[in-house]
């Protein structure tokens, strides 16, 4: 069954501005991309676009920080599940857009996984409180009472999100997930055509009530002077096409108050067949089927799809065979049929200016596979729908042809072009003049080492396929939380996703210089040097709540002695010459025996561990570990244990009680007062209960 008719009246669909849904007469129809029928009415009201940036700063700012990185982190997680249990709300109407069940499952599900990874990197990598300490701390004077350090602080602005019509609900949380995280409010402005969608995903998450006063508002319809209000401490991230980023980042107010401006837009990407690779090789249908999955996938509405496919000379004719008998299989039309692969773009516009540029490129190239007369989309009333045959273009002389390397059908368009030396194949990668993400397929190593530090400078991101990959490759047009999402030129030079360097985009970096008492109670973790707190309890013995930030404890000293060198190589197996051979180390930079690293380090915790139980439940790593100096027979070591970071995770242990992380700083010294080891323990402490 096609995707369900709209009634009589459609909805008007409605901006939420400053706490409040704005919009009760209807303006522009929006049309089902399936059928034609229209599916809502963006509304005749103007936003006050004011009122909402005054919102944002005076009621968003404030509703985000009163909670911390650990609890916005909480939040996105809560709030990922709450859409994921009513995900089929989303999908009945991601329907009209176009969409197959896959489609929706990439924008969809892949919205709420972005939450999940985001709550996951808050929840591992931030601190509790609202401030970064980006250490270390760098020592600025010789008595070492003046040091500088840099910090994370929100911007305490609002950002705004401009988002382009592909992915309605992907694109809103992949940028409001480390906006959120970050403390800053959110005005997100989805692309119109597909608004119904995004609309409809804003007022779950408003219904969820998770998301404080001012954390997020919608814009449907044009952005009028919004950019011209925006202040300094403002931001404003653009998906969509080249030009339309070159006309906003050029806005006086921008430009003038020198407001972040970052830009992800569509490239020209490729896919590069490497010249090792023969047709009876795995990695040859590899090739094809990513080629004609990015082709088909979206309706090759993706910033990222593989736009030029770019193949050995004496492997054309069978790529383009395989293509060609490829998509001939893809089955078009209303994606509520279960046979169906392939769905429509996403409006009648979009399907007119696929087709323009379609005839732009097939200009003197040619068109090897693309709608013929039997062409027809499966389902009803799909006459009026905005389906575009896939279309699969050759230019046989790519480095002369600049306009294969300049005009993009954003649809299911892509365009073969040879090469006869894999200089070459690197030279049409780069007349695209920087791309999202390229692909490689290739089966030797070698090929990858020569290729991908060339084409990197050109590229966002970079997949190496070969039949190893194949088994978990998330393919070449899908960005992931953790890695970067963004490139170079005519990508639009800026970034996004990336794990925790996304949340970075919406802090402010900044350098601050003192005393290290000072740095501490600025960064909110000890610093060497600072003050401690020497107290008669071991730092040990303290619940999560009760421990203070630079409890200390210095401890007793001990003597290293051959016998402790030789049980330690025995227990350990570690038999190098350096704690061995007398004569050997008498010739070594040290000129002596020495003990073994990880005895110090086993030897230390000896000193400052209080063995009975206790609130310290479970040391789980260690960080920044260096080894200073060597320590010899006879020399003796103390260490020094300070509380130097807690974080408040909020979780339970299997008995329920509450749990907190405490990083503690260990410096271990010897009989000079030299230091030899210096690291970070991590452990788990339980809180009081």
């Amino acid at each position: 069954m096609s995707p369900a008719v709209s009634p009589a009246v459609s909805p008007v669909l409605q901006s939420h501005i400053a706490g409040r849904w704005l919009g009760q007469h209807p303006a522009l129809a929006l049309h089902s991309a399936v059928n034609g029928s229209v599916v809502a009415h963006t509304h005749a009201e103007a936003p006050d676009f004011a009122e909402a940036i005054a919102f944002a700063h005076r009621r968003g700012v404030p509703a985000l920080l009163a909670l911390d990185f650990q609890e916005r982190a909480e939040r996105l997680k809560l709030l990922a599940k709450y859409l994921g249990e009513r995900k089929e709300a989303l999908y009945a109407v991601s329907a009209h857009t176009g969409a197959t069940r896959t489609d929706g499952w990439i924008d969809i599900e892949g919205g709420t996984g972005t939450l999940f990874a985001y709550a996951g990197t808050g929840g591992n990598e931030l601190p509790s409180g609202n401030v970064v300490h980006e250490g270390p701390a760098i020592p600025l004077g010789k008595k070492g009472s003046f040091a500088g350090t840099h910090i994370l602080v929100p911007r305490r602005g609002v950002a705004v999100h401009i988002n382009a019509f592909n992915f309605p609900v992907w694109g809103l949380l992949e940028k409001f997930a480390p906006t959120f995280l970050a403390g800053m409010p959110t005005i997100a402005k989805p692309a119109t055509s597909t608004s119904y969608l995004t609309e409809k995903c804003v007022r779950l998450m408003l219904e969820s009530g998770l998301l404080p006063e001012g954390a997020l508002q919608l814009v449907i319809g044009g952005t009028g002077d919004l950019l011209d209000r925006l202040e300094e401490s403002d931001v404003v991230t653009f998906t969509g096409s080249a030009d339309t980023a070159a006309r906003l980042r050029v806005n006086a107010n921008l430009l003038r108050r020198s407001i972040p401006f970052n830009a992800e837009a569509d490239s020209l990407n490729c896919a590069i067949l490497a010249p090792d690779v023969t047709e009876s090789d795995e990695e040859f249908d590899l090739f094809v089927k990513e080629v004609a999955r990015e082709m088909t996938v979206k309706a090759g509405q993706k910033c990222t799809a593989i736009r030029r496919a770019i193949v050995p000379r004496r492997l054309l004719d069978a790529v383009a065979t395989k293509l060609a008998e490829r998509l001939a299989k893809v089955v078009v039309g209303d994606p509520a049929l279960e046979a169906v692969r392939m769905g429509a773009l996403a409006s009648k516009s979009q399907q007119a200016d696929v087709a323009e540029r379609v005839a732009a490129l097939a200009a003197g190239n040619e068109v090897i596979f693309g709608e013929g007369p039997g062409f027809k989309p499966q389902g009803e009333g799909v006459e009026q729908g905005a389906f575009f045959a896939p279309t699969l273009l050759l230019c046989r002389k790519p480095l002369v042809n600049a306009a294969v390397h300049d005009i993009e059908a954003f649809g299911p368009v892509s365009t073969l072009m040879p090469y006869d030396e894999l200089d070459e194949a690197v030279a049409l990668a780069a007349r695209g003049r920087g791309s999202l993400v390229g692909t490689l397929v290739t089966k030797e190593p070698a090929t990858a080492a020569r290729v991908v530090p060339q084409v990197a400078a050109l590229h966002g991101r970079f997949l190496v396929l070969d039949r190893e990959a194949a088994a978990e490759s998330t393919g070449h047009g899908s960005p992931l939380p953790m890695l970067k999402h963004g490139g170079p030129g005519r990508a639009g030079g800026g970034e996004e996703l990336g794990g925790l360097r996304a949340v970075k985009h919406y802090l402010q970096r900044t350098a601050v210089q003192g005393s290290p008492s000072m740095l501490a109670a600025v960064t909110g973790e000890f610093v060497r040097g600072a003050k401690v707190v020497e107290t008669a309890i071991h730092p040990f013995r303290r619940h999560f709540e009760d421990l203070v930030i630079g409890e200390s404890l210095l401890t007793h000293r001990r003597t290293v002695s051959e016998a402790d060198i030789v049980a330690f190589g025995g227990i350990s197996g570690d038999f190098f010459y350096m704690h061995f051979d007398e004569v050997a180390a008498a010739k070594s930079p040290f000129g002596k025996r020495i003990a073994h690293g990880y005895f110090v380090l086993s030897a230390a915790a000896g000193l400052f561990v209080s063995p009975a139980q206790g609130p310290v439940l479970a040391n789980y790593g260690l960080d920044t570990l260096r080894f200073v100096k060597p320590v010899g027979i006879g020399d003796t070591i103390q260490a020094r244990l300070t509380a130097k970071r807690k974080i408040d995770r909020r979780k339970k242990g299997a008995d329920g009680v509450g749990q907190g992380v405490v990083a503690w700083d260990v410096e271990v010294t010897n009989q000079l007062g030299e230091v030899v080891a210096s690291y970070d323990i991590l452990t788990l402490v339980a809180k009081r209960g």
